[in-house]
């Protein structure tokens, strides 16, 4: 079992204040792997004392300079991949293929994108005699989750160190050994003391003690909309910038011309992949109702063929989720979806065949949902898929919209015109249209409780800086 005990700050591996060991468990066999130590208050105070007094000199380095240390860091990350893509899958369950083609190479995206942006960004401009100068914003704290974890910290690190701001991550206890590989990455690369610091702990304590600290300058919190709002409540009396990236229940509305088949499959598979742990994923399918039979079977044959078991074994394509917790509180919606009324089309309740331990679920299919029922309200965070009916496009925007989150959307048709129209109505962050990947130079963030800000490309960049007017920067007419 690994030792993971220590906390890296100021350009060191430094043992915690107070010893608070906590295991790291592989849901997918419930015995732990690795030790950490949950930190407290004054660990937080050590990471930002070393921040902010870094900040004093990396923010003033070059874009040349804060290129040159991405670059490194992008060698180093792309050396160590597979290792990598081992460490997710054993602390979070997603399956090693999947590890090897998405959750790493998300982190690699974030990375290479933020250098594109880099070296195009004017952090200058001027506008008549006023000078528009975009600076760093200061000591940051970043707090991630565990569903994609190099994506969430990749996207936050890449554009604050690109800004030439420094930074304090708290990664999520549960899946923490990501993070740490990254920070020696990140040492290996020769980030500057005290740019990057590390400390592993719970929200109540540790990630309030960031959002609350006054010497950081601003907060990027991935997570549930309750923990965002916790955050952004310690944040408030010291009035420092919050960006959040929250829940999410999205509507894939799947048009009457468009390839219900081809559609209803790829939603579905969409809807599992991760074993359904993505903000983003189109948890609710609308259908027209004179197609809800077709896409019911579709459905139903395409979540029975799902392979669910260990995720280093051949042809998984859904481990288990995350913790015994998560494995309860899905357990729990999908009773909730069966005891309000919805039909029952694939899965339900209790382990996959063959699999007496680990936080494995079977990949489930509701029909007959109302959008008014619990699991089409409720973010379940779990491979539970809600087909919901519709009469008319207008009748599938108002759907689509009726939630309180605004995270994501998906709209299908055969007229790409059409789709554009409807995707345009989508009251959410962003929209794919036709199963469109996502793109690392668009954005990413959410509507309504799905949370404010934005990661990814300039607009994430944009997040990490100050705009600074200097007026009678240059003489009129010079």
């Amino acid at each position: 079992m690994r030792d993971c005990r220590q906390f890296y700050i100021d350009g060191k591996w430094v043992s915690p204040t107070k010893t608070h060991d906590c295991f790291v468990i592989n849901p997918a066999t419930e015995e732990p792997i690795a030790t950490i130590s949950l930190g407290n208050a004054a660990d937080v105070d050590k990471a930002v004392v070393a921040s902010k007094r870094a900040f004093e000199t990396y923010s003033d380095t070059t874009v040349e300079q804060r290129m040159a240390l991405l670059l490194r860091i992008i060698d180093g990350y792309r050396l160590r991949a597979d290792e990598m893509a081992r460490t997710i899958s054993l602390e979070m369950g997603a399956p090693v293929g999947l590890s090897k083609s998405a959750q790493v190479p998300a982190g690699m995206g974030h990375l290479t994108e933020i250098v594109k942006v880099l070296g195009l960004f004017k952090f200058e401009e001027l506008k008549g005699s006023t000078l528009m100068r975009k600076e760093p914003i200061g000591a940051c704290g970043l707090i991630t989750p565990w569903n994609w974890p190099m994506n969430q910290i990749a996207c936050k690190v890449a554009p604050a160190l690109a800004a030439g701001c420094t930074m304090v991550l708290k990664p999520s206890e549960l899946a923490p050994l990501s993070a740490y590989l990254f920070a020696q990455i990140l040492h290996e690369a020769g980030v500057p003391h005290g740019v990057f610091n590390l400390v592993n702990g719970d929200g109540p304590t540790v990630g309030a003690a960031i959002a609350s600290h006054p010497d950081i300058a601003m907060v990027s919190f991935t997570g549930s909309t309750r923990a965002g709002v916790a955050v952004a409540s310690a944040a408030a009396p010291s009035v420092k910038r919050v960006t959040q990236e929250l829940g999410g229940k999205s509507a894939n509305i799947i048009l009457d011309d468009a390839d219900v088949k081809a559609s209803v499959k790829e939603g579905v598979q969409s809807c599992f992949r991760n074993s359904g742990q993505s903000c983003n994923a189109p948890t609710r399918m609308l259908v027209p109702r004179s197609r809800m039979a077709e896409a019911v079977d579709v459905a139903r044959r395409t979540a029975n063929a799902i392979a669910v078991g260990d995720p280093f074994a051949e042809g998984i394509q859904n481990g288990p989720l995350v913790s015994k917790s998560q494995f309860e509180r899905v357990q729990y919606l999908i009773k909730k979806g069966i005891d309000e009324g919805a039909t029952l089309v694939a899965g339900g309740l209790g382990r996959p065949e063959g699999l007496n331990k680990g936080c494995f679920v079977k990949p489930t299919v509701f029909a007959d949902v109302r959008n008014e029922m619990t699991i089409a309200r409720e973010e379940i965070f779990g491979p539970v898929l809600c087909l919901i009916p519709y009469e008319d496009e207008e009748d599938a925007v108002r759907i689509a919209n009726d939630t309180p989150y605004g995270l994501s959307g998906f709209v299908n048709s055969g007229d790409i015109d059409r789709a554009r129209r409807v995707a345009k109505r989508i009251r959410s962050g962003n929209v794919h249209i036709n199963g469109a990947r996502v793109d690392f130079g668009g954005s990413f963030g959410g509507y309504k409780q799905s949370g404010n800000g934005r990661e990814w490309g300039g607009a994430g960049l944009e997040e990490f800086l100050e705009l600074k007017a200097i007026f009678g920067y240059s003489a009129p007419g010079k």
